[in-house]
Order: C-alpha cells, then sequence, then structure tokens
C-alpha cells in the first residue's frame, strides 16, 4: 500500500474523549463547585475556558483533515501541520521499542493506537499513531520485523538467525492481584474520596449539624462504629481490587529470543515488546511496604525509550516476589546476574553523609526567621527528619563488581537496586569534594544510554576502588 494515509474518523472520537477527560475536573470546579461566584477571576477563567475548548475542537478536526503517514518497504514518512507543513521521516530499521495501546474508545470501533520509539531523544523519538486498525498495525510490525531481520542476517547478528519461540514466563493469577491490591493501598482510597465528596457537599447542604449528631451517637454506640468501620473497609478493598483488576489485569510476561513483550490491562489493553540487544539496565524497586512483604518492581532500561512515559509500560509486574522477579530477569536477560551479597560501606562513610550540608533546613530556617518566627520549630523536625534518611540511605547503599556486571543499591525509604554492563555504560567519572578527601572516599558516577540519559552515582566508595572502577571501565573502552 503506498500513497499519504489518513488516520481512521473514529480519530475524532479518541481525541475529544481524550480532551474531555483531561478537562473535566476544570470545567466541574468552575461551572459546578464555583456556579455561584461571581468573582473576577472564575468569570474569566469561564471565558478563557471555552475559547480554548473551542480551538481544542477544531484542532482536532484540523489534525485529523490535514496529518498523515505514509509507510513503504523501509520508511516511515509522518505528514504534519496545518499552517506550517512538516514531513519526518524514519528508516523501519531505526525502531527500538512497540507499544500498543487499545483503550475502551478504540474497543468501540475495533481500532487500536500505536507507539513506536526510535531511540532519538526529544519530541522527534517517537512516531505515533493514534487510531488505526489492527490490520493496518500488523502491516507495520511486519515491516518492521522484515526490515530488521534483513539488516540482522547482513550483519549475522545471532538474535536474528535464531528461531522465534515465544515463552511465557508470568501470567498474573487471582492471589497476584489480591497481593497488588493490597500492597498498593489502594484499599484505603474510599477514605480520602469520602472526605472529599462531605467537603464538596458541605458547600451546598449544612451537613455540620447533622455531621456531629451523628458522630456523637456514633461515640456513644462504639460497636456500631467498627461494624460501619469494617463495611467501608470491604467495599474499599473490592473498589481496589477492581481497579488493580482493570489496570493489571491479564497482565503477561513472555520473550522469545530477540523481545521482551509485556501485556496488560483489561479496559485499556496495553501491549509493549523490547528488543533484548536494546536493554541497557534492569532496576529493581523496593518501597518500605514492599520490603516487608518480599515483593519488588522491576524495570527495564532501553536505547531510545523516555524512561517517564515508558515506566509504566516497560514495567514487569510491579507487585512480584523478589526472588521470582530474578528467577524471570535470569532466565529472560542470563546477561543480567544480580547478586544478594553486595558490599556495604564502612562507618566512616556514614559520619561523611552526615557532615554533608542541610540546605533544606538552612532554607527553612532563613524563610521562617524572615517570615514566621513563631513556626522555627518545624526546621528542627526537617533537620531530624534529613538525618533519619542519611541514616537509612548509608544502610542500604551498597555494591558489587563481578565480572562485566556492576551492581549498585541506594535509597531510604525506596531502595533501588540498579545493574548495568560494562559496555552499555557510556560516560563514567569520579569526584571527590573537600570533605571526601578528608575521608578518603569519592562519588562514582556513570550514564546510560535512555530518554533522557540515566545517571546512576555512588556516594562513598574508596580512593582504591574508584581507582579499580576507572581501570575497570577502561578496559571496555579499550576492547572497543
Amino acid at each position: 500500500m503506498s500513497g499519504i494515509q489518513r488516520f481512521h474518523p473514529a480519530f475524532l472520537v479518541v481525541e475529544l474523549v481524550s480532551f474531555v477527560k483531561g478537562i473535566f475536573f476544570v470545567y466541574f470546579f468552575l461551572f459546578v463547585l464555583k456556579a455561584q461566584s461571581t468573582s473576577g477571576w472564575v468569570v474569566w477563567g469561564r471565558y478563557i475556558l471555552i475559547a480554548w475548548s473551542v480551538w481544542a475542537i477544531v484542532n482536532i478536526f484540523l489534525k485529523w483533515r490535514f496529518h498523515g503517514y505514509e509507510v513503504t518497504e523501509r520508511t516511515i514518512v509522518l505528514h504534519e501541520g496545518v499552517l506550517v507543513k512538516t514531513r519526518r521521516t524514519a528508516g523501519l530499521d531505526r525502531v527500538h521499542n512497540q507499544t500498543s495501546n487499545t483503550t475502551f474508545v478504540h474497543k468501540w470501533f475495533g481500532l487500536t493506537s500505536l507507539k513506536l520509539e526510535t531511540g532519538t531523544s526529544g519530541d522527534h523519538g517517537e512516531i505515533e499513531f493514534p487510531v488505526i486498525t489492527q490490520e493496518e498495525k500488523e502491516r507495520i510490525l511486519s515491516l518492521i520485523g522484515l526490515q530488521q531481520q534483513e539488516n540482522g542476517s547482513r550483519e549475522g547478528d545471532e538474535f536474528f538467525e535464531a528461531e522465534t519461540v515465544r515463552t511465557m514466563r508470568f501470567q498474573s493469577k487471582k492471589k497476584d492481584l489480591i497481593r497488588a491490591s493490597f500492597t498498593s493501598l489502594s484499599f484505603l482510597a474510599i477514605f480520602p474520596l469520602l472526605s472529599a465528596a462531605y467537603s464538596n457537599l458541605a458547600v451546598f447542604f449544612n451537613l455540620e449539624d447533622g455531621a456531629e449528631g451523628a458522630w456523637d451517637y456514633l461515640v456513644l454506640h462504639w460497636w456500631m462504629l467498627i461494624i460501619l468501620f469494617v463495611i467501608a473497609l470491604l467495599i474499599s478493598s473490592v473498589i481496589g481490587y477492581v481497579r488493580v483488576y482493570l489496570k493489571y489485569g491479564k497482565f503477561t510476561i513472555s520473550d522469545d529470543h530477540d523481545k521482551i513483550y509485556i501485556e496488560k490491562g483489561v479496559a485499556n489493553v496495553t501491549h509493549f515488546s523490547i528488543p533484548k540487544r536494546n536493554v541497557q539496565a534492569v532496576v529493581v524497586e523496593q518501597s518500605i511496604l514492599k520490603r516487608l512483604l518480599g515483593l519488588a518492581s522491576v524495570k527495564l532500561i532501553s536505547a531510545g525509550s523516555s524512561e517517564l512515559e515508558s515506566e509504566e509500560t516497560s514495567s514487569l509486574y510491579p507487585f512480584l516476589p523478589k526472588h521470582e522477579a530474578y528467577r524471570i530477569i535470569q532466565d529472560m536477560l542470563p546477561h543480567y546476574e544480580i547478586q544478594e551479597e553486595m558490599r556495604r560501606f564502612p562507618r566512616h562513610v556514614l559520619w561523611a553523609k552526615l557532615l554533608r550540608p542541610y540546605y533544606v533546613t538552612a532554607l527553612s530556617i532563613a524563610g521562617f526567621l524572615i517570615f514566621k518566627p513563631t513556626f522555627l520549630w518545624v526546621s528542627a523536625i526537617l533537620f531530624m527528619v534529613a538525618i533519619i534518611l542519611r541514616v537509612l540511605d548509608y544502610t542500604f547503599t551498597s555494591y558489587i563488581r563481578h565480572g562485566d556486571l556492576i551492581q549498585i543499591r541506594s535509597g531510604a525509604l525506596t531502595t533501588e537496586t540498579f545493574v548495568t554492563h560494562k559496555r552499555r555504560i557510556q560516560q563514567a567519572t569520579v569526584t571527590h569534594s573537600w570533605l571526601q578527601r578528608r575521608f578518603g572516599i569519592a562519588t562514582l558516577s556513570f550514564t546510560n544510554r535512555a530518554d533522557p540519559t540515566h545517571v546512576s552515582e555512588l556516594y562513598g566508595v574508596s580512593r582504591e576502588e574508584a581507582g579499580e572502577f576507572y581501570d575497570w571501565y577502561r578496559q571496555k573502552s579499550a576492547s572497543s
């Protein structure tokens, strides 16, 4: 198929629904909650909002009318712009990651969306098809696969010479969803929602007297208060489970010789695939609750993918038992072996951390002295919190180098274990401040390809270890 293709007419509905979702609460605030207000900023806010909405709707129509794309055997050409026309071309062999998202609006029309990441940083790093048919998506992915296979075979890439056999590594079950709904604390969501609903209703109705009377009655009949609390908790648990089910239901992780595939969602279905050769690092995150429950979240950092936008999609199931997460990584990416035992820093590193400047505390003291001296005690709390966080960070920080891998762990409330290959490191830096020189330590930092560039930092390595790391990294430059 050749020639410029326009997006399906359902593009108008998909974009319009997306716009309404984004603007709904602004309308609700200005036209419902502030319905009786005659303040100048509210009145002008309504006029600006209506004008902006009209322009946005017109712009959606113009984008559908004038935007288009061409897909040839080797390239994708995007035609964009209304007044200023642009034509953007990307080679099919430059496509790294693929994400397909099917919202409930797409389902109405039997359509889907497709986003391709090309490995280029900035606004032009992605090619997006917001509304296409399933057949068109498969045609584009097939052309990409053929082009990359042709290039891989020509270059003797082992990934493309092997037979493609897809292996299922993980499939979410009911117990996984229950565990996820508990760990995400979504069962507590009903309480702030009820509080917000009460506050909004109190604006229109006189609920204060009735609420005080009901509260006094419940205090006298405490057993009824417990029953109501349990009922609210049960309802909230059901709501939390449904939310988790809609987001993480039918979650699967699979792979073949070339790619890793992640599929998830019931209401909005997302398909994500990433070539194994593009994985730059593996990140394991654990919050305090996850550490207590032995769970972990694993994220793959890849070249060309936006860390912020793809944080959700490139994450393996975020509530996996830690050992199962390690096993899945080991099976899919045998070159990324995660070590349990790591090297911790000596005690003098803790003193160096504690002696570093406390900028937030200093700024708060200055601010309170100038504007609110009676709140100076808040600075003491901030100082204590900063000390606790630094002690926790020292407690959890550790590292190890084994073979061509370096693995570092840091963080206070949430720990992050970062594992990468020597050949994936783009740049390494060793720095030492005046204070660090007094303690004979340094800061080790290195970067990996991502969008934006991922920077890892390790504070407190000894000078000897910093020198060994530098020599270890130079061997990569010498061998490449």
